[in-house]
Order: C-alpha cells, then sequence, then structure tokens
C-alpha cells in the first residue's frame, strides 16, 4: 500500500511504510509530518505511527563528533597519566598519574557502552 507524506516543503509518495520508516530514521521525514495512506482522508502525524515511533532517527553529526572529541581527550589524559608515572619524582605525582588513568579507564567504559548500544546503520 502506498502512503503519502506531507512537509513543510511538499509531499513525498512512498511505495511502504518501511520505506517511510527508512527516510524516518535517516532524518529526511520528521516526527512532525503528516502522513496519509493512499485512500484514506485522515492525515496523521509521523511520530503517531506505531512503527515510526519505536524507530530512533540517526545520532546527528554532534553526537559523533562528542564521541570523538571523548576519545582524543582519553588519549590526551592516558598520556599525561603515563609522563607523570614514569617521569614523577615523587609519590603524590604518581598517585595523580595513577587517578588519571582510572580517569581514562571510565571515560574508554563509556566510549564503549555507548558503541555497543548504537543499532547497526540502516542500509
Amino acid at each position: 500500500m502506498a502512503y503519502r507524506v506531507r512537509t513543510p516543503d511538499g509531499e513525498l509518495m512512498f511505495p511502504s511504510l518501511g520505506d517511510i520508516e527508512r527516510a524516518y530514521v535517516q532524518g529526511l521525514v520528521d516526527p512532525d509530518d503528516e502522513v496519509r495512506e493512499d485512500g484514506a482522508e485522515k492525515w496523521r502525524k509521523a511520530s503517531s505511527l506505531p512503527v515510526l515511533a519505536r524507530a530512533k532517527p540517526q545520532a546527528g553529526g554532534t553526537t559523533r563528533r562528542a564521541q570523538t572529541l571523548t576519545v582524543v581527550g582519553a588519549v590526551a589524559v592516558g598520556l599525561l597519566a603515563l609522563v607523570l608515572l614514569f617521569t614523577g619524582t615523587s609519590w603524590n605525582v604518581r598517585i595523580m598519574g595513577i587517578a588519571l588513568a582510572l580517569v581514562v579507564s571510565g571515560l574508554l567504559t563509556r566510549v564503549t557502552f555507548k558503541a555497543y548500544k548504537r543499532p547497526p546503520p540502516v542500509m
């Protein structure tokens, strides 16, 4: 069954609800856009359709950038921890290096957990 999607820019025709779902995940269809099945008279918000309500739009560039910045920050803090551990002249400096290494461990655990939770890309 074909569907029509009404956006502020105009109407689009989709051959199936699965195609609308893929467009929704990719960000081409917004939750506020209206969807209507061909032959029906009532328009519904895209976010009110159960299939689209379960689908999650792809994360924007800011989320990916934040993940990259977290890894770069963890590498920088890890290098600082190594320098403090191996060149520290007192135990206080070496303990600070160990504390920074634990911070790096927490950051990288967080990055790994987020990458594990991320759904695979829709092809």
